[in-house]
């Protein structure tokens, strides 16, 4: 292996480093006027491939125009078959457009989304002996020189590549994804294509439209442009791993620098069980529940805390390993090709809108959408306000565990066409991940509710104040507009986090809670709590000796050391 090593090093240095975006522009990209003259050049490109695509598209529109105003939800349901089957039908880059679609309630109707969401990734293979092409091109030697052994199959074929389990010489296995070939190429073809059709047909699509159908599309088609070089996957890879360095239940396979280049991706293989039956986890005396818990932490973890996320986390691209960390199982994630980034003020905003959605505060809630763009700022909010509370109120019920995202997706939507709401581009994936993360979990286990974890996680980050977005975040839960505390809700806070069954520890919260309160960092907490005694030129102790007896009964010595058992004997508790 030395030797190949060194082949590989003298051969081709660049695959063994690290690229950025900006180097990776040097190869193909999307730039929809150059792709659009690039098509023009090659009519008998463009012909040929528009006479297929307007025949498989114009059966479907013609079907959709006489059925499409249908009431019957049979008839949606049927509607939304044929939009999959056609979309599958036109190959890997209309695979992804439905996949695109169907993370976009303010573009596609409720009746069809159901149907999109079942697009996979799970195509005929492309000829072996191509796929060896590529690896020769790309490593500078055949497979069967730089691995022990090399099957004559791949394990998996997707929209964009396939995947083939390979042994290196030390023993390791290893898993080689190759990528499809010309895949640049028609690529380009067909996001021309759709562009033109799209921008031509909007006017007379069913779409909600926040901005023009062209910007969608030239959105995702450098996204998809990113995801097909394997270098930015390597990177993205790398990341991601060290992100979750100290988290032992997130696993993130080790990227082979030298057996990997623009168009082979190499990463160490993961004996794991997929996350999707139930009945096949519990056969290998894996914990659905925990498991569950871990994906929807990390998820949290990368929206809220780490503002970098896994954009696809599908049962295909998760898999659960043995072992457990007190009440989380162990995952592993894979295929990174499709990540995205959110902003600080983006990541305080969501940790504020849930607050406000479990406090019911629907008014700051529909502040919180126009801060993200979902709504005009301009817009009229007064009869936003009660549909905000009708829908979201509704769905949330008498308690916190009745909250179903996927529900409140499908109400939404509906919102989304009585009221001037959008979604904003650059939350299509976040969307797309959360709205994944929970329909794995409810696969696994009907009765989940992310909420149940979502809060508690919300509430610790809260309760801790360890940056200054969280402490200031903190003081506009705990005080309102007159400077009063609001005791109501640090006790639903301390509930929620005093009530989670997987970590009922209260040590670290007591901890973080003096740390913050005696702290430097404290300082503002400290003042308010000042003025709320003092009001109008006189001293008010009611608030301070409420406060004082919530802690009394929420830090009792008899709760603490019961947390602590329940945390070091699980099984006692």
């Amino acid at each position: 292996m030395g030797e190949r090593i060194a082949f590989l090093e003298s051969g081709n240095q660049l695959a063994a480093l690290p690229v950025t975006i900006a180097e990776a522009a040097s190869g193909p990209r999307y730039e929809p006027g150059r792709d659009l003259r690039w098509l023009l050049l090659r009519p008998w490109v463009l012909v040929s491939r528009l006479t297929v695509v307007l025949w498989q598209l114009g059966s479907l529109a013609l079907v959709l125009v006489v059925q499409g105003s249908s009431s019957n939800a049979r008839v949606q349901e049927q509607l939304g078959r044929r939009i999959l089957t056609t979309l599958t039908e036109l190959g890997p880059c209309f695979i992804k457009v439905g996949q695109a679609l169907s993370t976009r309630p303010d573009l596609v109707r409720r009746d069809w989304l159901e149907q999109l969401t079942q697009l996979q990734d799970n195509l005929p293979a492309f000829p072996h002996a191509t796929a060896l092409a590529t690896i020769e091109r790309e490593l500078g030697a055949p497979a069967d020189e730089l691995f022990e052994q090399f099957p004559d199959y791949p394990v998996a074929a997707a929209s964009l590549g396939q995947v083939y389990k390979a042994q290196l010489v030390d023993g390791h296995w290893v898993a080689v994804k190759v990528q499809r070939p010309n895949l640049p190429t028609i690529l380009r073809r067909d996001l021309v294509i759709i562009r033109l059709l799209g921008v031509l047909t909007a006017p007379f699509l069913p779409l909600n439209l926040g901005f023009g159908l062209g910007d969608i599309i030239d959105e995702f088609g450098a996204t998809l442009f990113e995801e097909i070089d394997y270098r930015l996957e390597a990177n993205n890879a790398e990341r991601f791993a060290d992100l979750f360095a100290r988290q032992p239940e997130v696993m993130v396979p080790r990227v082979e620098r030298l057996l990997s280049s623009e168009h082979v991706l190499t990463t160490q293989w993961i004996n794991g069980t997929k996350l999707q039956e139930r009945q096949a986890l519990e056969a290998r005396n894996l914990d659905p529940a925990a498991l569950i818990r871990t994906g929807v932490i990390a998820g949290l973890q990368q929206l809220l805390e780490f503002g970098y996320f896994h954009a696809d986390p599908h049962p295909g691209n998760l898999f659960a390993l043995s072992g457990k960390t007190g009440a989380l199982g162990h995952v592993a994630y894979v295929d990174f090709g499709m990540m995205d980034s959110i902003s600080d003020s983006d990541r305080l905003t969501l940790t504020g809108a849930v607050v406000h959605l479990i406090n019911r505060d629907f008014r700051a809630l529909a502040q919180d959408f126009v801060t993200l763009g979902f709504l005009n700022p301009k817009a009229d909010l007064e009869p936003i306000i009660p549909a905000l509370e009708e829908v979201l109120g509704g769905a949330l019920g008498d308690n916190v565990g009745s909250f179903n995202f996927k529900a409140i997706t499908d109400r939404f939507s509906e919102l989304m066409y009585a009221y001037p709401f959008r979604v904003p581009a650059r939350f299509a994936l976040i969307i797309r991940a959360v709205v994944s993360q929970e329909g794995l979990a409810l696969r696994l286990d009907p009765g989940f509710k992310i909420i149940n974890v979502a809060y508690p996680y919300v509430a610790r980050r809260l309760l801790a104040g360890d940056t200054s977005d969280m402490r200031e975040k903190l003081l506009e839960v705990l005080f309102d507009r007159d400077g009063r505390l609001r005791l109501e809700r640090l006790e639903n806070l301390l509930a929620v986090v005093e009530n989670d069954t997987s970590n009922p520890n209260l040590l670290p919260v007591a901890g973080a809670g003096m740390k913050l309160l005696l702290g430097p960092e404290g300082a503002s907490l400290r003042q308010r709590l000042l003025l709320t005694l003092v009001r109008n030129d006189r001293l008010h102790t009611d608030d301070l000796r409420a406060l004082f007896s919530l802690m009394q009964r929420t830090f009792s010595p008899q709760k603490l050391m019961g947390g602590m058992l329940a945390r070091l004997a699980p099984q006692a508790a």
